[in-house]
């Protein structure tokens, strides 16, 4: 039986709506389409890559994300994807990108991805850094009950995932810890363009935060 990726696509995009209706710390439905927009544009600059599978992975990374629901395997991307016919080899290529896409750590060796796999991990980074991502940092800070700032809490630099996941440092630490090594970690020279601009942004507003922190 032949596959309509168009329509898929579209049920796909239904079904992240639906599975994200209500959150409001910053891993929502229209991240999930910024990161579809950017990958496929990413993609078209970059690569002769599969399309089908960069959306699709794209449309579906969040799925699982522990951030959101605690998993830490792809069971509802899979569900989902099995649900829609897709070819098992397909499911596993997407799974495996889902499963490596998420920053884990500052010193967490990063395993290497598809060209596929570089588009969407790109797209989502990107979107974790300049003004968006100052906004989703904030948002996700404060539904986890996170301090803005602390001055006496030092930026830690984890060495493994579980030191990552449980870290409760304020938002701004998070900036250091995360946020402002991504522009180093892009993989694509599209991306990399993008980065730069909204690194920069990041820099401007850290300093003018902590300016006005203490006052000066």
């Amino acid at each position: 039986m032949e596959i309509n990726h168009k329509n898929i696509i579209l049920e796909t995009e239904k079904y992240i709506s639906e599975l994200f209706a209500s959150n409001t710390n910053g891993h929502d439905y229209a991240h999930t389409l910024r990161v579809r927009n950017l990958a496929i544009k990413i993609a078209a600059n970059e690569y002769d890559c599969n399309l089908f599978i960069v959306e699709m992975t794209a449309l579906l990374h969040d799925a699982d994300d522990w951030k959101l629901n605690g998993n830490t395997k792809t069971e509802n991307a899979k569900t989902w994807l099995q649900k829609k016919n897709i070819d098992e080899n397909t499911i596993n290529i997407i799974c495996e990108i889902i499963d490596n896409l998420s920053y884990k750590g500052a010193n967490v060796k990063e395993k290497e991805l598809s060209l596929e796999g570089m588009v969407v991990q790109d797209a989502d980074r990107i979107d974790a850094i300049g003004a968006i991502g100052i906004a989703r940092a904030f948002a996700y800070g404060g539904s986890k009950n996170r301090a803005l700032y602390n001055p006496e809490s030092k930026n830690v630099f984890h060495n493994s995932f579980e030191e990552y996941k449980n870290s409760d440092g304020s938002t701004i630490n998070h900036f250091y810890e995360k946020l402002l090594l991504l522009k180093n970690r892009i993989n694509t020279s599209t991306g990399k363009q993008i980065a730069e601009e909204r690194h920069e942004f990041m820099v401007d507003y850290l300093n003018q935060f902590l300016n006005e922190w203490n006052y000066k």
